[in-house]
Formats: C-alpha cells, sequence, structure tokens
C-alpha cells in the first residue's frame, strides 16, 4: 500500500513514507508525524491504516540526521513554537496539498514530540484538522487560533496527561471545535507500538508508564476517523 521516498523541499531532502488509498482519488491528505524514534515500522503501519481509511497519507522523517542533537532540536521547536522541523513540516503540507491526487483538505496526525507539532500546524492557518497524541499543547492565546483538534492523553502519563484540561479550557473558550479525552487506564504512547524500543519504557515507566493499550488505541482511532471525516471529506 505505500512504500519509501524522498522529499525534496527548499532545504535538504528529507526522507518518507507515503500511503494511497487502493479506491479511486483524488483524496484528503493527512500528514503523520513521528514520536521520538523517527520514521518507524510503527510509523508506516499507521500511515497505512490512514490510507486504507481513504486518505492520502505522508510521513516525514525529522530525524533522518540522527544523533540525540537533532531530536532535540524537534523538542526545543515545540517549546519555542517556531523553528526549522515546522517550517519543514509547513512545506511538506504545500507539497502534500499541490498533489493532483489530494483534494486539497489537509489534516496532521502527531505522537508525543510530533504531537506538539501538530498543535504548531493547527495554529498556522494551513491545514484543517489536527489530531495530537500526547503532545505539549501552545499556550491559550495560540490555541484561540487553532484549526478543529482531536486529541488524546493517558491518565498514567504524568507529564503530558495535564494538558488535556488546558487545551480543552482553550479551545472551548476560542469556540474551536474539539474533541479531547482522557484514558484512565493509558500511559505514554498507548497508540505507538513500539516493541522494539523497551530501554525507553523501563525507564519512562515511574512517571509516563509507555505502554500500547489496544483498547484506548482503538477507539482513539475511531474518534479521530469520526472528526477527520467530518472535516476533510467536504469541499473546501
Amino acid at each position: 500500500m505505500g512504500g519509501d521516498l524522498t522529499l525534496y523541499l527548499t532545504g535538504d531532502p528529507i526522507p518518507g513514507y507515503l500511503a494511497m488509498p487502493s479506491q479511486i482519488g483524488p483524496w484528503p491528505g493527512v500528514v503523520v508525524i513521528h514520536q521520538a524514534f523517527g520514521l518507524d515500522d510503527d510509523i508506516r503501519r499507521i500511515t497505512d491504516r490512514l490510507a486504507r481509511m481513504g486518505y492520502l497519507a505522508v510521513a516525514p522523517d525529522l530525524l533522518a540526521e540522527g544523533g540525540l542533537r537533532c531530536l532535540a532540536r524537534l523538542f526545543l521547536d515545540v517549546q519555542r513554537g517556531k523553528g526549522a522541523a515546522v517550517d519543514a513540516l509547513e512545506e511538506v503540507v504545500e507539497w502534500i496539498t499541490a498533489r493532483s491526487d489530494c483534494s486539497g483538505r489537509v489534516g496532521v496526525i502527531g505522537f508525543c514530540v510530533g504531537g506538539g507539532l501538530a498543535f504548531l500546524l493547527g495554529t498556522r492557518g494551513t491545514v484543517d484538522v489536527i489530531a495530537p497524541k500526547y503532545g505539549k499543547a501552545p499556550k491559550a492565546e495560540r490555541l484561540a487560533r487553532s484549526c478543529p483538534v482531536v486529541a488524546s492523553y493517558g491518565r498514567k502519563d504524568r507529564v503530558f496527561a495535564k494538558e488535556a484540561s488546558s487545551v480543552e479550557t482553550a479551545l472551548a473558550a476560542a469556540g474551536v471545535d474539539h474533541d479531547v479525552k482522557v484514558y484512565e487506564e493509558a500511559g505514554h504512547g498507548f497508540m505507538n507500538q513500539v516493541e522494539g524500543h523497551r530501554v525507553m519504557r523501563v525507564l519512562t515507566r515511574p512517571v509516563m508508564t509507555v505502554a500500547y493499550d489496544r483498547a484506548a488505541a482503538e477507539d482513539a482511532w475511531a474518534r479521530v476517523e469520526t472528526f477527520f471525516d467530518r472535516h476533510l471529506t467536504t469541499p473546501r
């Protein structure tokens, strides 16, 4: 269904993964933003799933250069609300929007640091809907400019679960269509199948409880599908 490709943008080429639906297009586009492990098999699986849902899905690898310094830059961009990663993702949005097999409507789904980046893209006026998963949100005044949001957190994630309440409050006050849910029995990364990163799971267990939770993940996917269908399948 999908395959690796290279995205030639204004900066350095970025490796990525593109998956297309089996039915005839054009299709709405979705940009998939990976977690701290980069473009791994889990993100490819997620991108394929979005294609089966009827979306033209692309996942750029923002950590292709490798190294902790590269990862640190991603987290810094989320903290500052701007930077090279945000600019590169904006170019990916432009790239997929301009494709002849894209309907012109584009959503974003992101995980962990990718969730924080998804929040930032949602406030720039270039995408139609975002699905941040256990990501750090910007301040309320910036969230007030967001496109529709379907966000998910795990209660056992002591680092990011607290974001849910402030996100809900800010979006409601701004009149932004949203669906924010906290899964009581889940922790951080509950939608990501990261069996190959067991050291990270052990190190973060006391505060984040990093683990895949099938029940929570499937419920979150159902909410994403409903929300994306509402905001991506109607003409712009």
